[in-house]
């Protein structure tokens, strides 16, 4: 157990990552006024690794993304940030552009020679094979969702940004979106921070799950787990119930949004 300053505890069980990292963080502070939504963060993830982040509303996620996008420039702090250039985000919403084709939307901004073939692979890789000529009004939430994976992976970025990607779909479609993501990791590697308000979500996919509380890290748990992950057994459920503590949820009532 490690102590912050101001006396918030933080659980951490993984042994951290030295040397080489995609993200490194150190004492990143982003207020609002009086407020302080970021107070001091260190955070650091490893090239390759998923890092799932949970959180109750207003705990800092979507703060730390914009951060780490570099699409807030007003954060401070004694240490540093530090993230690759060649990143990717994906939204809940997939943003796709009416106007364009699918395929036009997949290699929306690449001037490589090759962009087009390398947009029909990624497609290709997310199930859309047949699709370029689709425009995204045709394409289901799922559908589109996937295009945007693509659009992302298809730069083969160093690391992935993902705030609650799979929010606004239905469960089957988000477990088959799972599968997808992870499998998508796996071939292309990149740093993952998944920004999700589900902690089932977090277990199934990531290598570790951190949690936010008042701007700091209250949690840094590995996932220890075999795949594919399951629903039920007793490493899952002990994982599960420690993290809705964490969160602020009865286990046993879960009468509380993370």
């Amino acid at each position: 157990m490690a102590a912050h300053p101001g006396g918030l505890t933080a659980d951490r069980e993984q042994d951290g990552t030295t040397g080489q990292a995609t993200v490194r963080i150190e004492n990143l502070v982003r207020s609002f006024g009086e407020r302080r939504i970021l107070d001091g963060l260190d955070l650091t993830i490893a090239p390759g690794e998923f890092v799932a982040l949970l959180g109750r509303s207003g705990s800092g996620k979507s703060t730390l993304l914009r951060a780490l996008a570099r699409l807030d420039d007003d954060v401070a702090g004694s240490g540093s940030l530090a993230a690759p250039d060649h990143l990717s985000v994906v939204f809940q919403d997939a943003r796709l552009l009416p106007w364009k084709r699918v395929l036009g939307n997949v290699v929306l901004g690449l001037t490589a020679p090759d962009a087009e073939q390398r947009g029909r692979a990624a497609l290709a890789e997310v199930g859309l094979a047949g699709r370029e000529r689709a425009w995204p009004v045709e394409l289901s939430g799922g559908e589109q969702q996937r295009v945007a994976l693509a659009r992302s992976l298809v730069r083969e970025p160093g690391l992935l940004l993902a705030d609650e990607p799979f929010g606004a779909l239905d469960a089957l479609t988000r477990i088959r979106m799972h599968t997808l993501l992870r499998r998508l990791c796996e071939r292309h590697r990149p740093a993952v921070l998944l920004v999700t308000h589900d902690v089932d979500e977090a277990i199934v996919l990531a290598d570790r799950v951190v949690v936010l509380d008042r701007g700091r890290i209250a949690a840094d748990l590995p996932v220890e787990l075999p795949a594919p992950r399951r629903h039920g057994g007793a490493g899952y459920a002990a994982l599960r119930e420690r993290l809705l503590v964490r969160l602020g949820v009865d286990p046993a009532g879960e009468g509380s949004e993370a």
